[in-house]
């Protein structure tokens, strides 16, 4: 499977729990913090819930 880089560019804060919630299961803790995923149905499921909140790069 591919690898993609997932980034965190906006705040958490003011946000749903389960949006805060599926960051943290990302592995994003703070702006500007990247994580190296699998490019897996769960990952991508994860990333389109908060796809405001972070940019994504293959």
């Amino acid at each position: 499977m591919a690898k993609i880089k997932v980034k965190q560019v906006r705040s958490s804060i003011k946000r749903p729990g389960n949006q805060k919630k599926t960051l943290e299961a990302l592995g994003l803790r703070g702006i500007g913090q990247e994580v190296v995923h699998e490019d897996s149905p769960s990952i991508l499921g994860m990333i389109e819930k908060v796809k405001h909140l972070v940019s994504v790069e293959a």
